[in-house]
């Protein structure tokens, strides 16, 4: 019997086949390191004038080199200044969102490192266009030992920002590392919760998730034979282009934001072809936010109103304890307006400060 299950994932259909393989040839993506990122920039915005931004590089513990940008106000005091990591969103690359966010801050007097996580734009990690909970929380660990170390940075002043499915990283971040001493989840997904039930949990049991396991071990196969073939493992597709007449309101906003000038970048798995369709393996046996509970470190939880993620950030703002955490709400924002604001500016960087300010003293 044909065994197939569909996982829309920020806007990426994933269909799993356990009957074909169909990896398509040629030679498995190489390893991106510092040596060679691209000489040709691009970014989704333009650069604050009062802002600098360099280009660093540094190694998560599990050895993978991980590429950022620094970006800094050029007043910067020569030490003591307050630092921000940030990263996302979920299939996006640093000279998108993340980096909007840095600039922004930046301009707002942060020190605030912009970086690809494992497996993802320039920085390394095989096989390409994976993801793993554990691993990117500690890339957000790796960020905070960077930013720890430098001179002109107050280690007891970090924090972090994470950005659609890297808002669950963060915040499983917080809970492990007490250096973090704040921590915003943007417009947030909780991606091992989607991954594992599916949207509005629509299929949350265990049936529907074995039925996922036997396609996902299925592919497995299929690409242990393609890569033993010289070939590449199966890409699930990044956003849908063109939209399909009854594409849902949110994938048209991934698709206005991915597909578009406004934020397609040819680096990002959203806009391109995708995360391997075994990406999602980890995810689907792994909760990221078992200790959320246990965060003692201020986090701020913000979401727009008509986000169809909203749920993702308001359950997860009721498992945070303490009066150092908050939940705003952006009144008419989407969850794509929370990525470079959308046509309104959306994102209440005023907010971000006061909170940081309060917090990295």
């Amino acid at each position: 019997m044909k065994l197939t299950k569909s996982l829309l994932i920020t806007g990426v259909a994933l269909t799993l086949s356990a009957t074909s393989c169909t990896n398509s040839k040629g030679a498995v993506m190489a390893d991106s390191t510092s040596a060679k990122i691209e000489k040709t920039e691009h970014y989704t915005f333009t650069l604050a004038e009062n802002v600098t931004r360099t280009k660093v590089t540094f190694r998560n513990h599990f050895g993978i080199e991980l590429a950022g940008d620094l970006y800094a106000p050029k007043d910067a005091p020569s030490q003591g200044n307050a630092a921000l990591a940030i990263s996302g969103p979920f299939g996006a690359v640093k000279e998108q969102s993340s980096g909007f966010y840095a600039n922004q801050m930046a301009s707002r007097g942060f020190i605030a490192l912009a970086f690809d996580p494992s497996f993802t734009g320039e920085s390394g990690g095989q096989s390409r266009y994976m993801n793993s909970p554990d691993i990117n929380t500690e890339d957000f660990m790796a960020a905070v030992d960077y930013l720890s170390t430098r001179g002109n940075i107050d280690p007891e002043k970090i924090g972090i920002i994470g950005i659609c499915g890297w808002g669950g990283m963060a915040i499983n971040a917080a809970a492990i590392d007490t250096r973090v001493k704040a921590t915003v989840a943007s417009t947030m997904y909780d991606m091992s919760r989607v991954t594992a039930n599916g949207y509005f949990e629509s299929a949350n049991t265990a049936d529907a998730r074995n039925e996922a396991r036997k396609a996902l071990m299925a592919q497995r196969t299929c690409d242990f034979k393609a890569i033993q073939a010289g070939g590449t493992y199966k890409l699930g597709g990044g956003v849908v282009d063109p939209l399909p007449a009854d594409a849902p309101y949110f994938v048209k906003d991934y698709h206005a934001y991915y597909k578009t000038p406004r934020g397609y970048h040819e680096r990002s798995l959203n806009s391109n072809g995708g995360w391997n369709v075994t990406a999602s393996t980890s995810l689907l046996n792994t909760k990221l936010l078992a200790y959320a509970d246990e965060i003692r470190s201020a986090v701020m939880v913000l979401h727009g109103e008509k986000a169809h993620s909203r749920y993702f950030g308001e359950d997860a703002f009721k498992r945070l304890t303490g009066d150092n955490k908050e939940l705003v709400i952006v009144p008419g924002a989407s969850h794509t307006d929370l990525y470079d604001g959308g046509e309104n500016n959306a994102i209440p960087f005023d907010k971000l400060v006061e909170f940081y300010k309060k917090y990295l003293k």
